[in-house]
């Protein structure tokens, strides 16, 4: 991946059952393999196709990505807080590279 940067938004703080909200963004090209270059030849596909947050460990959101998101992706989602911990997201590259991001959360 190249020099693609990960931001994340999280909760510093949060009651115990309540819900909060996750934003991400990473800065990438995302591109989707179907433009040509000035001399007409395709230009190679490179997404970010796999994104994956887990919390204390455990899974808690995972998305398969296709060449119809944009460049510079953003992505957020809900979860409920039940405990402190920390917060775990990874991006994965076509070319296997991974980009990633952590963020902790105080749950009282």
């Amino acid at each position: 991946m190249t020099q693609s940067t990960a931001r994340v938004k999280v909760p510093a703080t949060a009651a115990k059952g309540e819900i909060v909200e996750i934003k991400t963004t990473i800065g990438h090209d995302m591109e989707s393999g179907q433009r040509k270059d000035k001399d007409g030849n395709p230009i190679p596909r490179k997404i970010i196709n796999k994104f994956l947050c887990t919390f204390n460990g455990k899974e808690i959101f995972r998305s398969d990505w296709y060449p119809a998101i944009s460049a510079n992706p953003y992505l957020s989602f809900f979860m409920r807080a039940t405990e402190t911990g920390r917060f775990e997201f990874a991006w994965t590259d076509d070319d296997g590279s991974v980009a990633k991001a952590t963020a902790d959360i105080t749950v009282g």
